[in-house]
């Protein structure tokens, strides 16, 4: 937890390489603080079909889920750094756009939490 997931265009990697954008985005969420730097997951797929609008010619969507529990003024900046970040790497991009979601803890469930052995049921347990 946290996990975010770049969803572009295809020739989006002929402007910057995978590593540049997924690195991009960690860094952001782990310079806010709000997660431990070995929880954070980042993951790209790029597409080679899709529609936009008249005149568009790429886009670039972070989808963030993140564990319920922070504020909205919270995600909203995480959010916005994002954003920002990207926009910096990508001056020329059509569409970019970030959405933070979070994950309700009474719902969620990983390989630790299922751990006979990890009795105060921490999601953490054994990484």
């Amino acid at each position: 937890m946290p996990h975010f997931i770049i969803d572009c265009s295809q020739d989006i990697l002929q402007e910057r390489t995978p590593d540049e954008l997924m690195e991009a985005v960690y860094d952001v969420a782990n310079a806010t603080g709000l997660f431990a730097p070995n929880d954070i997951k980042v993951r790209l797929q790029p597409y080679q079909y899709y529609r936009l609008g008249e005149d568009k010619k790429n886009f670039l969507h972070v989808f963030g889920y993140i564990m319920q529990g922070r504020s909205t003024e919270q995600k909203a900046h995480l959010s916005k750094q994002i954003s920002t970040r990207l926009s910096e790497l990508l001056p020329e991009i059509s569409f970019l756009s970030v959405n933070i979601c979070d994950f309700e803890a009474a719902t969620y469930s990983n390989k630790a939490l299922i751990n006979p052995q990890n009795i105060d049921k921490d999601r953490h347990f054994g990484l």
